[in-house]
């Protein structure tokens, strides 16, 4: 059966990275520093891994150029536009099994909480005040409110970011970890099997432009938030895709959850599909691993105001 408009976006959304091995010795820290389910494994044990590098890398093209997804409209006589979509870098939390050497990494975006933003394409001149996202906390202390979700556990809070900007005000992904990671090589040099089953990341897609123009179609201006596990041990979200061409392989980080904004109509979910129950199950995948790691998130509530 041929692939809905979802189906295709969430593959394209899908990061491939080069799927690599080394030995636990060959990790900073040696092997108190890889996550693992096995804690009986020797140094010289083989641990399999995927790269952040490599991770924001395969971002560069489309932040450049923007993501090209082929969108169906079946009510324009079956016509395809290609609809492009930058991603931005809305949320990161990176938890390492041992305590970071620096103080903990909370870098802030340059708007303010108590600022608002509107889209201007929204019905109504819709406005959305940052400041009713922060509705977990009277006391927005991100050390306190993020801190308190690891104190009783065996991990720590390495490095965390959330975006608060309006999307007119936002850099692509790959410029804005280019600019994090000056002030943290962490987001650099860390690999995914250092990582804690509680790290994550979200990414926002917005579109710029669709080829050919068709300014009547109905819902091709929907926007996403992508949710991606970027620790090793999920592989039931991380698994092996497949021999790369140099007989290397890689990992994809298929979303596990997932938010909309402006979804109109039916161009994205196929009647008499699973669309609509897969859109479901995603969206309330996401709020709860929100409230699972206590976790707020200003775009997922900003999604969520206006879900359709």
């Amino acid at each position: 059966m041929e692939s809905s408009n979802l189906e295709v976006f969430l593959r394209a959304a899908t990061p491939h990275l080069p799927w690599r091995s080394a030995t636990m010795d060959c990790f900073e820290g040696g092997p108190s520093s890889v996550w693992q389910l096995d804690r009986e494994k020797k140094s010289d044990s083989a641990v399999e891994y995927f790269a952040l590098a490599d991770l924001w890398e395969h971002y560069a093209e489309s932040s450049a150029y923007g993501l090209a997804v082929p969108v169906r409209h079946r009510d324009a006589g079956d016509t395809t536009v290609t609809q492009h979509y930058v991603p931005y870098l809305s949320a990161v939390q990176l938890y390492t099994a041992t305590r970071p050497t620096a103080s903990l990494a909370i870098p802030r975006s340059t708007g303010s909480e108590t600022d608002s933003w509107s889209d201007d394409s929204a019905r109504g001149g819709e406005r959305f005040a940052r400041s009713s996202w922060d509705a977990a906390s009277d006391d927005d202390d991100d050390s306190a409110y993020y801190g308190a979700a690891s104190s009783k556990r065996s991990w720590y809070l390495n490095f965390q970011y959330r975006e608060w900007d309006s999307p007119y005000d936002r850099v692509p992904l790959t410029d804005k970890v280019s600019e994090l990671a000056q002030e943290y090589p962490c987001l650099m040099s860390l690999r995914s099997a250092e990582l804690s089953p509680s790290s994550w990341m979200s990414v926002a897609w917005y579109p710029i432009y669709h080829i050919p123009a068709h300014g009547n179609m109905k819902g091709i201006s929907a926007c996403f938030l992508t949710y991606h596990s970027i620790s090793s041990v999920f592989q039931d979200n991380i698994h092996r895709s497949g021999p790369e061409r140099d007989g290397g392989e890689t990992t994809a980080l298929s979303p596990f959850g997932l938010a909309t904004y402006r979804m109109e109509g039916d161009l994205w979910r196929r009647p008499g599909s699973s669309d609509p129950r897969r859109l479901s199950d995603l969206h309330w995948a996401a709020s709860s691993w929100l409230k699972q790691a206590g976790a707020h998130h200003p775009d997922f509530a900003f999604f969520t105001s206006y879900h359709r």
